[in-house]
């Protein structure tokens, strides 16, 4: 296993070079056009979808009959965006209101500094949305989330156990720190390489005139492709669409947790609705083991497999997964 790794951190390696240097100065500097290098954010483009809520512009839009009941998807990360998961406005025609946001930060919403990542400001980004979205107090809102998303909505019915009448985790990677950083160990995952290194791969011209986040978050796309290559152990089996990788809310989001921890279990057994947990097949780094595990805290809970498919599931998996969550939505409401 370690001999494969070696491999295939090499062939990134070799890859990047000639990547980078099969192209001249020229191509480059062609580039310094505002949205070529990574895409604008809504504050960059008012075309752009956009809510602002929270001291902050979202990315974000709505779709289905606002008085239906609400599915607030979330995607993962920190720093993804919800490109890959628009395959979850097939839930309109069964008679839900779909909303979608890319989180602070992340996507193709508004820029932050690292010091405005913390816990509770992902808890009141989200409170935040669904009170924008929110037809009136009597309309359900249901928590359709993936991997970091799913992490940040358990943490919110934890918080808030009254808040939330429907809840889909698809692969968390944990509910407390150590249980994500056990994860994380056994995920296929490319470390950055050292500062030396990203010099030689990315020359000082490719960014001449660029801001700091736009160039970090060129690089934070770069090596996130990585996770898609043949050989991970997550399952993905190809590229998956994403519009723009948060970068300081990536690195800033993990600096937080790494210094102060969380626990977002220790509340979890006052929320009796029941719960959808899924797995997918593919990803070896997850499994029914780890699902049961992590799950376990939630009192009333459905784990179900999602076949064919690796962590992606949503873009890769939906024809085996929509059937389940519409028959838990279904069932809950």
């Amino acid at each position: 296993m370690k001999t494969m790794k070696q491999i295939f951190k090499l062939s990134i390696f070799i890859w990047a070079i000639l990547l980078v240097f099969g192209c001249s100065k020229d191509d480059f500097y062609e580039m310094d056009e505002p949205g070529l290098l990574v895409p604008r954010t809504v504050d960059e483009d008012p075309s752009l979808p956009s809510i602002t809520v929270n001291s902050t512009m979202l990315h974000a839009e709505a779709f289905g009959n606002p008085e239906d009941p609400m599915i607030v998807v979330i995607h993962g990360g920190p720093g993804g965006d919800y490109r890959s998961l628009l395959c979850c406005r097939d839930l309109v025609d069964d008679g839900y209101y779909v909303v979608f946001y890319d989180q602070r930060g992340a996507g193709l919403s508004q820029r932050h500094n690292a010091d405005d990542f913390t816990v509770q400001m992902y808890f009141d980004d989200l409170e935040a949305v669904i009170e924008y979205y929110r037809y009136d107090e009597n309309q359900k809102v249901n928590l359709l989330t993936h991997s970091w998303g799913s992490m940040l909505a358990a943490g919110y019915v934890n918080e808030y156990p009254d808040a939330i009448d429907g809840l889909i985790l698809a692969e968390p990677g944990g509910l407390t720190f150590d249980q994500m950083e056990e994860y994380l160990s056994r995920s296929l995952e490319v470390e950055l390489f050292n500062e030396a290194t990203n010099d030689a791969i990315f020359p000082d011209h490719v960014f001449a005139g660029r801001s700091e986040h736009e160039i970090l978050d060129y690089k934070q796309s770069f090596w996130i492709s990585f996770e898609t290559a043949e050989g991970n152990t997550i399952g993905n089996p190809g590229p998956y669409p994403h519009w723009r990788s948060g970068a300081v809310a990536h690195s800033a989001s993990h600096d937080y947790v790494s210094e102060h921890g969380f626990d977002f279990k220790n509340n979890l057994g006052n929320y009796n609705t029941k719960v959808l947990f899924m797995y997918s097949e593919w990803n070896e780094a997850y499994g029914e083991d780890w699902a049961e595990e992590v799950a376990a805290p939630f009192p009333n809970k459905e784990i179900e497999i999602v076949l064919g498919t690796g962590h992606e599931m949503f873009y890769f998996g939906w024809d085996d997964m929509y059937p389940k969550v519409l028959s838990y939505l279904n069932e809950i409401q």
